[in-house]
């Protein structure tokens, strides 16, 4: 008997829950509730908005890393274009100053002083740079079939390079004043003291022996060929070689100690001229 007894009361609760919903409903939809739903909507939304809230600082991070890992790609594709574009740049930037320099050098070359005017000259490209500190030597593109022959000056526009030391039809090699085996007579263009001039390795000073306590020679000196013999009958007088960067008298001794800065980047050559001086 008590289980009909609350199925009615179930039903009459039911029935009495749809006539005030649809009571409400009616009054909201004529404006007589004044708002009833939406008031209710609202504070709904209110009470629950603190909890949406802390809910989406919790997922944000989340969703950051989400999208951050789905754009990674696309990321990095862009960043692999850009880097290509920049090397590109860089490359062509750095070809064109090749040209620029080599254009420069060539120029030089057609404007060598009145040391070099009056010599016949023969123009080549370095192809071989020097191998090591203590072996200073580099090779030309001309060889004897363009009248080239051993111990020939090598110059540039700036002054002397080396000399011819060893030939063949088509190359040339080359021993650079660098060379600890190289040694050339020098004298000072400002006093004409003499001395000798011998190599030290590459990106070392050369120094100048021979030159007397008493001679006046300072710093900033041009040294240049002497022309004198005694060694130095290869090279043709008056070619630029160094200018002096120390000269140091010490008490006691018979010599001054001399060292020089060479008027040419011997490790960067690219064109040089060969004196075809007189047999």
């Amino acid at each position: 008997m008590a289980l009909p007894r609350r199925n009615g009361r179930s039903r009459g609760t039911l029935l009495f829950l749809i006539l005030l919903s649809i009571t409400v409903l009616t009054l909201d939809f004529r404006g007589e509730g004044a708002g009833i739903v939406d008031r209710v909507r609202d504070g709904a939304g209110d009470a629950v908005a603190p909890v949406r809230r802390v809910a989406n600082s919790a997922f944000s991070p989340v969703s950051s890393a989400f999208h951050g890992i789905t754009g990674y790609d696309d990321l990095d594709d862009e960043n692999a274009r850009l880097k290509a574009r920049i090397e590109e740049l860089q490359g062509k930037t750095i070809q064109d100053e090749e040209a620029v320099r080599e254009v420069r050098e060539l120029l030089a070359l057609q404007h060598l002083d009145d040391w070099a005017m009056s010599l016949p000259q023969v123009s080549a490209r370095v192809v071989s740079a020097p191998v090591s500190n203590f072996e200073q030597t580099i090779e030309l593109d001309k060889g004897s079939r363009d009248g080239i022959r051993v111990d020939l000056p090598v110059v540039t526009g700036s002054g002397l390079v080396g000399r011819v030391i060893d030939v063949s039809s088509r190359r040339s090699l080359v021993r650079l004043i660098t060379d600890p085996e190289s040694s050339v007579g020098v004298r000072t263009a400002r006093t004409s003291q003499t001395g000798i001039l011998t190599g030290e390795g590459a990106g070392r000073r050369l120094s100048v022996g021979f030159v007397n306590s008493s001679s006046d020679v300072k710093k900033g000196d041009l040294m240049v060929t002497s022309g004198l013999s005694g060694g130095s009958d290869l090279y043709p007088p008056s070619i630029p070689i160094a200018r002096v960067t120390k000269a140091k008298v010490v008490e006691g001794e018979l010599q001054q100690q001399v060292e020089v800065e060479p008027l040419v980047d011997v490790a960067h050559l690219r064109y040089v001229k060969v004196l075809q001086v007189p047999a």
